[in-house]
């Protein structure tokens, strides 16, 4: 009779459980994989199978009891640690639905809006357009074999047992979450602008011709013109994607001390 000791326990726990919980809490939030139109169990899967598969290149990991209060601490650090690194990422997503609300509203198409399927929430038309190009974009240049690749830096960085990220992570944390504005509202900028100056004739107009029905004339015109300058940056912001990408890897980096 095959007998399983509590040594061989912690020895699975140590080698194969740690790693999981970090890799799937990140698959639960990352972009495209963590979207609600995937089912949890398939994200689960994967997240088995990419650690079965990364299992050979990871570093040693601590042996300790499998039923201990230490155990579960350390899985509670993998799940902190693994969400944090996805939200990082999720951020990338963001940025482009922020600039998409914004230009949706200087269009006066803020009232339109439709249910985001990978979501669940409802977004602005705009907003559905950036995001399906962000996400095309993030896979056709790697973006998700890139991230997934620091997620297994991170193991070397902050292995586990040793805790937490660093005290000053958490503050770059939050500074982090003051450039996401700055970037959505530059991304954003050449439509406001342009449709400001849209509106601006329009008042030009009205005062040389009152008799002109500029609430007829002012909604369809602005839409239509919000409409080709997305269309004419579109090729800008798919090339942003990339920028943005590594700035949020480098940030990763720097925020698991690597």
């Amino acid at each position: 009779m095959y007998y399983v000791s509590n040594e061989i326990i912690s020895s699975w726990v140590s080698h194969f459980m740690w790693p999981f919980f970090r890799i799937s809490s990140f698959f639960l939030i990352v972009p495209v994989l963590g979207a609600q139109l995937i089912p949890a169990r398939i994200r689960i899967t994967l997240a088995f199978v990419i650690t079965v598969l990364i299992y050979p290149v990871l570093p040693d990991m601590p042996i300790i009891e499998a039923v201990n209060l230490q155990t579960f601490i350390i899985i509670f650090e993998q799940i902190i640690i693994g969400s944090t690194l996805g939200f990082v990422v999720f951020l990338l997503l963001q940025i482009y639905i922020l600039a998409g609300q914004t230009i949706s509203m200087q269009m006066g198409l803020g009232f339109a809006s439709m249910v985001d399927p990978t979501n669940g929430v409802s977004v602005a038309v705009i907003s559905q357009w950036y995001q399906v190009l962000v996400t095309l974009v993030y896979l056709s240049i790697n973006g998700h074999l890139l991230t997934l690749q620091v997620v297994v830096e991170s193991f070397y960085s902050i292995p586990i047992g040793d805790g937490l990220f660093a005290t000053t992570a958490w503050f770059d944390l939050s500074t982090f979450g003051s450039w996401l504005f700055r970037a959505s509202l530059m991304l954003a900028l050449p439509a406001i602008s342009a449709l400001l100056l849209v509106n601006v004739a329009f008042g030009v107009m009205t005062r040389a011709a009152p008799q002109l029905n500029v609430f007829a004339l002012g909604f369809p015109i602005t839409m239509l013109g919000g409409l080709v300058i997305v269309w004419a940056s579109y090729s800008a912001a798919s090339e942003l994607v990339d920028h943005y990408l590594n700035i949020h890897v480098d940030y990763i980096r720097r925020l698991i001390g690597n």
